[in-house]
C-alpha cells in the first residue's frame, strides 16, 4: 500500500450516493463562507455523519477504516509520534508492521501530512482513515503527562533542597516564575487533569511520599507519588493563587481560583486541611467548556424522562432532585432549565458555587463570609419577578420555606436536598421544620438519582457473578446470564470502565400521597408512596442496566447498599 491519491470528498460522497448534488452544492456554500473543512459542514447540516465521511474514503482509496472506539492502543507505540504532531497532522500510531507503520489520519488525501509523518518516524507508513472526533479524544487519552509530572516534581525538590525552613513565598515569584518548577508542576497537574476530564485534584502529603491523585468518572485514580518536601511549596502556591492566608496552616481553608488550561477557562474550587504530615488540598474543576447535558442524553428510562418533562413546564411548584454528593443533581436541574431557557422565561439561580454558565438567565453566588445566604438572596430574588427559581440546594428550615411559599405563589423552583431516595424527601423537609401542609401543596416531583459506571466498550467480555453477587441477585430476580464485565485496555486504563450514566426513580405527589403528607405518622407517607415506585425504584433501574450490558452487578450493588445504609 503506496501513498494514497488526493481525491475530491464531495465528488466521492455524491458517486457514493451519500449526498445529492443539490446538498453538495449547499455544503460547498456554507464551506465557503466559514471555511471550515466540507466534511465538517456537511455533518453540521446533518447530510452525513462521521462514519459514514471515513467509510466513503475507505472505499475510494482503497484503505482500511479503523474505528478508534472499539481499538485497544499500544500506548509506547502510540507516542513514537510526539503529541504536537499527532495533534497537527491528526495521526495516531496504530500497529507496527514488517517494514511500516500503520498510521490512523482523520485525512489520509493529505500528502504533505503523509510524509511528514514518514519522516518523523523514519519509516515507511500505511495510512487508515480514522473519525476525527474519536481521534482527538484518544490523543486526549493516551498523551498523559505523568511522566512529565514525576520529572518536574524531581526537579522541585532539588530546588527544595534538605533545609526544612526554605522560603517557600520567594518560590517561583517574581521575575520568570513561569519557569519555576512549582508553577510548571501545577500547570502540567491542571492540564492533565483537564484532558482526562478529572473532577477533583487530591494533594496528599503522607509519611514518606507526596500523593497526587485524580478522580476520574467517580472513582479516585493515582496520577504521581513524590518526595513529601515538596508538599508545603504546592500548598503555598495554590493558597497564594486563591487569596488564602498562608500564615495560617492549623485551621482548614476554603478558596476560588481560576486557572486558563488550552484557551479552556476552569474554575477550581479549593480546600485545605491540616492532616499529620501537611496541609492536604482538594481541588475541585468546574470546566467551562464542558458542554450542557439535556434530559435526553442523561439515562433516565423513558418514563420519567416523559413525565419530568412535564412537570418541569407547569409554571408553579416544587420540583426536589435527591442523592448523595457527586450523583449528578446539577447536572439534572441544569439540563431541566437549558430546556425551559425560552425568551418568554425569567430565570434565577442561587448557588454555592455556580457550577454551569448558562446564557440568558440570571445566576448568583451565595457568600456565607459576607452573609449573603441562600436565604437572604432568596428573599431578594422574589421580588425580581422570576418565573423559574433554581436554589442550589435546601440546607436548613429558612431556606425551605421561602422555597415552598415560593412555589405556593406562582413560582416554579428546582431545587436539592441530600436524602437516600425519593420517598423519604417531602418528609426531609418537614424534619427541618417545614410544615407538612406546605410541602404537601407545593411539592410536586421528587427525582432520587445515582451514577453508576459503564463498562467499556473496547474490552467488554462475559462475566460470571462472584457467590455475594449471585445471592443479591436471586433475592432480587435480577439476571443470571448474559452478565458482563470490562477486562481493561489502554481506552479505559486498565479499569474495565468507561463514563457514566444516571440512575433515576420519581415520585410524583398524587392526592393520595398529598393527603399522606399531612399525617403525622411518616410511615403513612411511606406506605402510600411504595406501591407507585414499584418496580422503579433506584435499584430497578440499576438491574435494568445489567440486563442491557451496559454495567456491572457490583456497579448496581452500591446503589442498593447505598439505599440501605
Amino acid at each position: 500500500m503506496g501513498r494514497p491519491e488526493k481525491i475530491r470528498l464531495g465528488d466521492t460522497l455524491v458517486a457514493q450516493k451519500i449526498i445529492t448534488q443539490d446538498q453538495l452544492k449547499l455544503g460547498l456554500e456554507q464551506q465557503k463562507k466559514s471555511g471550515r473543512r466540507l466534511g465538517r459542514v456537511l455533518n453540521e447540516l446533518g447530510y452525513v455523519n462521521e462514519e459514514q465521511i471515513c467509510e466513503a474514503i475507505s472505499r475510494q482509496l482503497n484503505i482500511p477504516y479503523v474505528n478508534l472506539k472499539f481499538y485497544n492502543f499500544n500506548n509506547d507505540l502510540v507516542r513514537r509520534l510526539p503529541e504536537t504532531q499527532a495533534r497537527r497532522f491528526r495521526a495516531v500510531v496504530l500497529e507496527e508492521r514488517k517494514s511500516a507503520y500503520l498510521v490512523g489520519m482523520a485525512d489520509p488525501t493529505d500528502l504533505f501530512a503523509f510524509d511528514e509523518l514518514s519522516r518523523l518516524l523514519r519509516r515507511d507508513i500505511e495510512a487508515a482513515v480514522v473519525s476525527e472526533a474519536i481521534l482527538l479524544q484518544t490523543i486526549d487519552r493516551v498523551y498523559r503527562r505523568t511522566d512529565q509530572i514525576s520529572g518536574l516534581a524531581r526537579e522541585l525538590e532539588k530546588d527544595v533542597g534538605e533545609s526544612a525552613y526554605i522560603d517557600f513565598g520567594t518560590l517561583g515569584a517574581g521575575i520568570g516564575a513561569e519557569d519555576a518548577p512549582v508553577v510548571k508542576l501545577l500547570q502540567s497537574i491542571f492540564e492533565d487533569a483537564v484532558q482526562v476530564n478529572a473532577s477533583d485534584v487530591h494533594i496528599e502529603p503522607q509519611e514518606k511520599k507526596l500523593q497526587i491523585r485524580f478522580r476520574i468518572d467517580g472513582s479516585l485514580m493515582p496520577q504521581t507519588e513524590s518526595d513529601p518536601r515538596i508538599a508545603p511549596a504546592l500548598a503555598l502556591r495554590l493558597k497564594l493563587m486563591a487569596g488564602l492566608d498562608i500564615s495560617e496552616k492549623r485551621l482548614p481553608q476554603d478558596g476560588r481560583l481560576m486557572v486558563s488550561v488550552r484557551d479552556a477557562r476552569v474554575d477550581v474550587r479549593m480546600s485545605t486541611m491540616p492532616s499529620q504530615y501537611g496541609e492536604t488540598v482538594v481541588l475541585r474543576l468546574l470546566n467551562r467548556r464542558v458542554t450542557l447535558q439535556t434530559l435526553d442524553r442523561l439515562g433516565m428510562p423513558e418514563h420519567v424522562r416523559t413525565r419530568f418533562g412535564e412537570i418541569i413546564r407547569r409554571s408553579a411548584g416544587m420540583v426536589l432532585v435527591t442523592g448523595p454528593t457527586g450523583s449528578g443533581k446539577t447536572t439534572t436541574l441544569y439540563a431541566a432549565l437549558a430546556e425551559l431557557n425560552t425568551p418568554d422565561h425569567k430565570i434565577i439561580t442561587v448557588e454555592d458555587p455556580v457550577e454551569y454558565r448558562l446564557p440568558g438567565i440570571t445566576q448568583v453566588q451565595v457568600n456565607e463570609k459576607i452573609d449573603l445566604t441562600f436565604a437572604r438572596v432568596l428573599r431578594s430574588t422574589l421580588r425580581q419577578d422570576p418565573d423559574v427559581l433554581l436554589i442550589g440546594e435546601i440546607r436548613d428550615e429558612e431556606t425551605a420555606q421561602i422555597g415552598l411559599r415560593a412555589a405556593l405563589t406562582g413560582h416554579l423552583v428546582l431545587s436539592t436536598v441530600h436524602t437516600k431516595d425519593a420517598a423519604s424527601t417531602p418528609l426531609r423537609l418537614v424534619d427541618m421544620g417545614a410544615p407538612s401542609y406546605m410541602v404537601a401543596s407545593s411539592v410536586h416531583a421528587v427525582l432520587a438519582q445515582r451514577l453508576v459506571r459503564l463498562i467499556c466498550e473496547t474490552c467488554v467480555a462475559d462475566a460470571q457473578p462472584t457467590p455475594q453477587e449471585a445471592r443479591w441477585l436471586e433475592v432480587l430476580g435480577g439476571p443470571t446470564s448474559g452478565l458482563r464485565k470490562g477486562q481493561g485496555c489502554s481506552h479505559c486504563n486498565g479499569i474495565g470502565f468507561v463514563g457514566r450514566t444516571g440512575v433515576y426513580e420519581m415520585l410524583e405527589m398524587t392526592p393520595d400521597l398529598v393527603r399522606a403528607a399531612n399525617s403525622s405518622d411518616p410511615n403513612v407517607f411511606l406506605a402510600a408512596a411504595r406501591p407507585q415506585l414499584k418496580g422503579r425504584t433506584l435499584t430497578d433501574h440499576a438491574l435494568a442496566l445489567v440486563r442491557q450490558g451496559r454495567t456491572t452487578v457490583s456497579e448496581a450493588m452500591k446503589v442498593a447498599v447505598q439505599l440501605e445504609d
